[in-house]
């Protein structure tokens, strides 16, 4: 394989994964950003890590991005002689806000760009694939990819076939001769029967905005998936299911039912024990007319709106603060670009613990178009892509 002489360059926007109802299926980049700058060397590992998640430095061959990267040379067939590796965070870890999505993204773009002939060895499709196998679900990586909202799921094989535990019944003689099987070759299959996950971004309104509640201590994903029930009553489900309807609704043309359309049953209230100041937030949140659902699996709150809806950013910020601990605000665009090689030098971000919740006069007012306000510092919205798509099967899995 030849490799790049010239670094690459990538950039991956924050997702917050369900939106309330949307459990596991429905996600949203967030302007709000993780860079990473990679080369090939003659030999060895060389990693330097800034703002968010410093400490990573010293992870060597078990840096999530080192290990994406692995899992894209891999794939692609080979493995440079070594890696010289710098990243650039503003994703808190550990927060709901898709930092390990980022990461992981980051890294299957990087190899694909020093990799010789890299896309057409690893499609878009292809880089998906890798990344939601490498993340173990698809719906941050789907987002974080695509940009945007994205729906992603996952078709279950067999769910058209007949069950095997079906009795099975003697033909009569009269009974047709069965049809000669398919030509596995030829034949289109179901997409039922198709491994690998899937995703569609839905297109937003450009006056969809957020803002983020960050608390100042993390919790494990894994933490919160074991908080979970192993079922839930059917009278919930049904719900669940018509808010996910609803939101889809709400976010793309009726955003006057958006309130009604974060409420979730699945998951939010069962993870409340481990994440109490979350809950209390969430609760005093929605108790003032706010669209506020935990980001992913938490600890972070997000507020959803359109421009000229309420609560402002700082009546968020004021709710907040009444809840006993630091919780970093901060507004947010909808990123619509997902993660893409970049030119230039990598930005400057502060880690979460430096930043602080703004003061009321600099809370953008209503119809603001930028990133101001609280965090002057954001970079500007990216243009809207659209991501190809083709396919091909991933055997590789790590959970971060």
């Amino acid at each position: 394989m030849i490799w790049s002489q010239r670094p690459a360059r990538v950039r991956a926007p924050a997702t917050s994964a369900n939106l309330g109802p949307g459990f596991d299926a429905l996600g949203l980049a967030l302007a709000l950003y993780d860079e990473v700058e990679a080369r090939v060397t003659d030999g060895g590992l060389a990693i330097e890590v800034s703002g968010e998640g410093g400490a990573t430095t010293a992870d060597g061959e078990q840096h999530l991005v080192v290990m994406a990267m692995r899992a894209a040379f891999g794939a692609m067939g080979g493995q440079p002689p070594g890696i010289a590796l710098r990243c650039v965070n503003a994703i808190p870890h550990g927060r709901g806000l898709g930092s390990s999505a980022a990461a992981i993204c980051c890294g299957v773009l990087a190899a694909r760009a020093l990799a010789g002939a890299g896309e057409a060895r690893l499609s878009d499709e292809a880089v998906f694939q890798l990344a939601a196998a490498l993340e173990g679900h698809p719906d941050n990586v789907a987002a974080c990819l695509s940009g945007g909202l994205t729906i992603a799921w996952t078709p279950r094989a067999g769910d058209d076939a007949p069950s095997a535990a079906a009795p099975a019944h003697p033909p009569t003689p009269a009974a047709p001769t069965p049809a000669a099987p398919a030509d596995p070759l030829t034949s289109a299959a179901p997409i039922s029967a198709v491994p690998g996950a899937r995703r569609l971004k839905v297109p937003v309104p450009a006056t969809l905005r957020a803002v983020a509640c960050v608390p100042p201590a993390p919790l494990a994903t894994e933490a919160a998936r074991q908080a979970l029930p192993p079922a839930v009553p059917h009278a919930d489900a049904a719900a669940n299911a018509a808010r996910s309807a609803l939101l889809i609704a709400a976010l793309t043309g009726a955003p006057q039912l958006l309130f009604e359309a974060t409420e979730d049953f699945l998951h939010q209230r069962y993870r409340a024990a481990i994440m109490p100041q979350t809950a209390r937030l969430l609760g005093a949140l929605r108790r003032a007319g706010a669209a506020a659902v935990v980001s992913g699996a938490g600890p972070a709150v997000l507020v959803l709106s359109f421009d000229g809806q309420g609560p402002s950013a700082a009546a968020v910020d004021s709710i907040a603060r009444e809840t006993g601990i630091t919780w970093d605000v901060t507004p947010l665009r909808i990123d619509q670009q997902g993660a893409h090689l970049q030119q230039g030098g990598l930005g400057v971000h502060p880690p979460v613990s430096a930043r602080r919740a703004p003061p009321q006069d600099q809370v953008p007012g209503p119809g603001a178009g930028r990133m101001g306000g609280f965090r002057r510092d954001r970079a500007r919205l990216p243009r809207d892509t659209q991501t190809a798509v083709e396919g091909i099967p991933c055997a590789l899995l790590v959970l971060s």
